[in-house]
């Protein structure tokens, strides 16, 4: 395929498994954002898609020709770092035209190719500036135009936002969407970030110890989670899990849960969570009021969950009231955290 394609990756130090079999397809002309927390291994997926990292099992094609062994130089990426890396002796202009004059691109053809960037992000003023001048956000920005001059058609992006402010994020998230598609470039963009993942993916490989999770578009992953670590990292606040043992009240489950399985799980988004007449028992130990929303923290017996509820509620601390869901918002698992049913059922995750 062109695009990029990752077959059966791994990677080892000592007896501790970085990447244990990983295989995905990027298509081309797509963005993939591999997620998860610290440790997973994403990063060190997209070093070895670079080049930057030894592999040691399996293969990266990337446009149909298998890179695995070959120079990083030869492979046809740009890649943006959470660093930035600028020289700080160059000014914008230099640091964005250095990859092309180390390449001996004509002189013209640089000069064309840094205008129509410098114009895409808006830095034409800045050019003749030293890059401790510039803000976080102008900083990223000209690692964005050297990697859109590099004319590379696959772009790999190593959590680029996690130093800039809230507001500058969301305002680059959009910015690097937007160059994505206008450019067609095939990108893989690392993040621990679900926001940056829901917002700008078109498929998601969450990644859990080395391995995967699950893999689908934002939309997949939140409905319809394959296991209750991927129902719980994406979504805010998290995914309710209770273990179907510890209800206390059976009729508040409205049926939809099989008997005879106590030690299951059942997940219910805090969005679908709505003050009943009859229901789910519980106390309120928090309110945390956010203007548009307010999220309560309730205690039923020895489990917490959360509702989020729209604009205020009157709720008082110490409130003891009745919560319920519909049946169809309920999500089902099994004792070892694989879904079995509720919503619509996805395939299990292989043991």
């Amino acid at each position: 395929m062109k695009g990029i394609e990752i077959r059966n990756l791994v990677k080892k130090w000592g007896n501790f498994h970085a990447v244990d079999d990983v295989s995905f397809q990027v298509p081309q002309g797509t963005l993939t954002v591999l997620l998860g927390p610290s440790g997973c291994g994403k990063s060190t997926i997209l070093r070895m898609i670079a080049g930057l990292e030894d592999v040691g099992a399996g293969q990266v094609h990337i446009a149909g020709r298998d890179v695995t062994h070959q120079d990083a130089a030869k492979r046809g990426v740009s890649m943006v770092f959470q660093s930035y890396a600028l020289f700080p002796h160059l000014n914008v202009r230099e640091n964005i035209l250095f990859g092309l004059k180390v390449r001996r691109v004509p002189r013209d053809e640089r000069d064309k190719r840094l205008i129509e960037a410098a114009r895409m992000v808006g830095l034409e003023e800045l050019l003749d500036r030293k890059p401790a001048n510039l803000s976080g956000g102008q900083r990223q920005r000209v690692a964005l135009t050297r990697t859109i001059v590099a004319n590379q058609p696959v772009c790999l992006m190593d959590e680029p936002l996690s130093n800039l402010d809230a507001k500058l994020r969301a305002e680059m998230r959009d910015e690097i969407h937007s160059l994505q598609r206008k450019l067609a470039l095939t990108m893989v963009y690392v993040t621990h970030d679900q926001i940056e993942a829901m917002s700008m993916a078109d498929q998601v490989v969450l990644l859990k110890d080395g391995r995967i999770e699950q893999i689908g578009t934002p939309a997949e992953l939140y409905e319809t989670p394959a296991t209750t670590f991927a129902a719980r990292f994406l979504g805010m606040p998290p995914m309710n899990v209770m273990r179907l043992g510890q209800i206390e009240d059976g009729g508040a489950l409205n049926g939809a849960v099989p008997p005879g399985a106590p030690d299951w799980l059942l997940g219910v988004r805090p969005e679908n969570i709505h003050f009943a007449e009859q229901g789910l028992a519980v106390e309120v130990t928090a309110v945390d009021y956010m203007g548009a929303e307010t999220v309560l923290r309730l205690r039923h017996g020895s489990q917490n969950l959360m509702a989020r509820i729209a604009g205020q509620a009157t709720a008082a601390l110490g409130a003891k009231l009745r919560v319920a869901w519909r049946p169809g918002d309920i999500h089902l698992f099994d004792e070892k955290g694989i879904r079995r049913g509720g919503k619509e059922a996805v395939p299990p995750v292989p043991a």
